[in-house]
C-alpha cells in the first residue's frame, strides 16, 4: 500500500512539475514576443547628449565639434557629458566617470537621444553599474555601433529600440563619404521610414521573413554570451559586422555562438562590412562570405550580404528592435523597417 501511495505522489509531482516547466516556458516565448517600445522620435528643440562610455577620445575634438555643430543644424540643442574628453590609459575617463556620464544621460527628462562619442573598448566594464529605472519612465533614443553594441543588448533587453548608426568620431573631413550615413541617421532620429535596397550577391541565401531586427558587432555579441546582456534571438533577424579579425576568429565565434543555440530560432541573417580582416600566416581558404555560409549551413534562413553597416564611411542607420521585412535574392535584397 505504501508503494502504491508513493508512486501515485510521484506521478502528482511529475506532472505537476511538467505543467510548471511547461508554463515557464511559454511565458519566457511570450516575453521574447513581445513588441519593444519606441522612444519618442526628436523634433526641434529637443537635447541630445554626447557622451563617451569606451575608448579614449586623444584628438577627437574636431570630430565632436563637427557632431555639435550637425546636431544644432538640425534645431536641435547638444549637451557634453563632463568626462567626455577625460583620458584614463586606454578609456574616456575612469569606469566610474563614464558610468557617471552615461547615466545623467539616462535620468535627465530633458535629454532625448544619447549619442555616443566613440566606440572601442569600455563599455561592457560599465553595464552592470547602470540602472534603468528613469529611463523606462521616459525613454531616449541610444545612438551607436561597434563597442556600444553591449549598450544596445541592454537596452533591447530591458524593452526598448535603439539606433545603430554612426558616432561622433564618424565625421571625417570627407563630408560627401558620409552622405548616406548622416542621411539615414536623422531619418532614423526624426522618424522617417527606412528602406535600403542591397546590391546583389551570389553567396546570398534567398527567401522572405518579417522579424525584429536585433544585433551588431559580432564581438560584442559574442562577448555577451551567457551574460544577461546576452540577447535571445529566437524568432529575429540579426545583423552582424566585424572589424580587424582573423577569419578563423570570425569562425569562432560563429561557432561558439551556434553551439550556444544563437541560431536555432533565428529567423534570418544581415551581414555588415567585414572590415579590415587580417590575414593569418595560415590561409583560411575561402571568402568571408563562404565562411559564413559554412557556418550556417545547418539552417535555413535567408542570409543577406552587402549590408552597407559597419566600421565603414557608408554606415547606414537601423533601428534595432524593430520588425523589418527581409526579401533575399541573388539579384538584390530589400530591407524595410516597419
Amino acid at each position: 500500500m505504501w508503494i502504491k501511495k508513493s508512486f501515485l505522489y510521484f506521478l502528482i509531482l511529475t506532472q505537476f512539475l511538467s505543467f510548471n516547466t511547461s508554463v515557464l516556458a511559454q511565458d519566457k516565448m511570450q516575453t521574447n514576443q513581445i513588441k519593444l517600445k519606441q522612444p519618442p522620435y526628436l523634433k526641434a528643440g529637443d537635447t541630445v547628449a554626447i557622451v563617451a562610455p569606451s575608448g579614449v577620445l586623444n584628438n577627437r575634438t574636431i570630430e565632436v565639434e563637427r557632431a555639435i555643430a550637425l546636431l544644432k543644424s538640425w534645431n536641435l540643442n547638444v549637451v557634453v557629458g563632463k568626462h567626455v574628453f577625460k583620458g584614463n590609459n586606454h578609456f574616456a575617463g575612469t569606469d566610474s566617470e563614464r558610468c557617471e556620464d552615461f547615466q545623467n544621460a539616462l535620468d535627465d527628462p530633458k535629454i532625448k537621444a544619447i549619442w555616443c562619442a566613440r566606440g572601442g573598448y569600455g563599455t561592457v566594464r560599465i553595464l552592470d553599474k547602470l540602472d534603468y529605472s528613469k529611463f523606462k519612465e521616459q525613454p531616449k533614443w541610444l545612438i551607436g555601433y561597434s563597442d556600444i553594441t553591449a549598450l544596445h543588448n541592454q537596452v533591447h533587453n530591458v524593452g526598448f529600440e535603439s539606433i545603430h548608426a554612426i558616432m561622433c568620431t564618424s565625421l571625417i573631413d570627407k563630408e560627401s563619404e558620409l552622405e548616406h550615413s548622416i542621411a539615414t541617421m536623422k531619418k532614423a532620429i526624426f522618424g522617417v521610414a527606412l528602406n535600403y535596397t542591397l546590391k546583389g550577391s551570389k553567396y546570398n541565401k534567398a527567401g522572405t521573413v518579417a522579424a525584429p531586427l536585433v544585433g551588431g558587432n559580432l564581438t560584442m555579441l559574442h562577448t555577451m554570451l551567457g551574460s544577461e546582456t546576452s540577447i535571445d534571438t529566437s524568432g529575429k533577424i540579426l545583423f552582424i559586422e566585424e572589424i580587424g579579425e582573423y577569419k578563423y576568429h570570425i569562425d569562432r565565434m560563429l561557432q561558439s555562438l551556434k553551439r550556444a543555440g544563437y541560431f536555432s530560432n533565428c529567423k534570418g541573417v544581415i551581414v555588415g562590412d567585414m572590415t579590415k580582416i587580417r590575414k593569418n600566416t595560415t590561409p583560411w581558404g575561402t571568402s568571408i562570405e563562404q565562411l559564413i555560409l559554412d557556418a550556417l549551413a545547418d539552417y535555413d534562413f535567408p542570409i543577406a550580404f552587402n549590408m552597407p553597416a559597419g566600421h565603414e564611411n557608408d554606415n547606414r542607420a537601423m533601428i534595432l528592435g524593430r520588425t523589418v521585412e527581409l526579401k533575399v535574392s541573388e539579384s538584390k535584397t530589400e530591407l524595410s523597417f516597419k
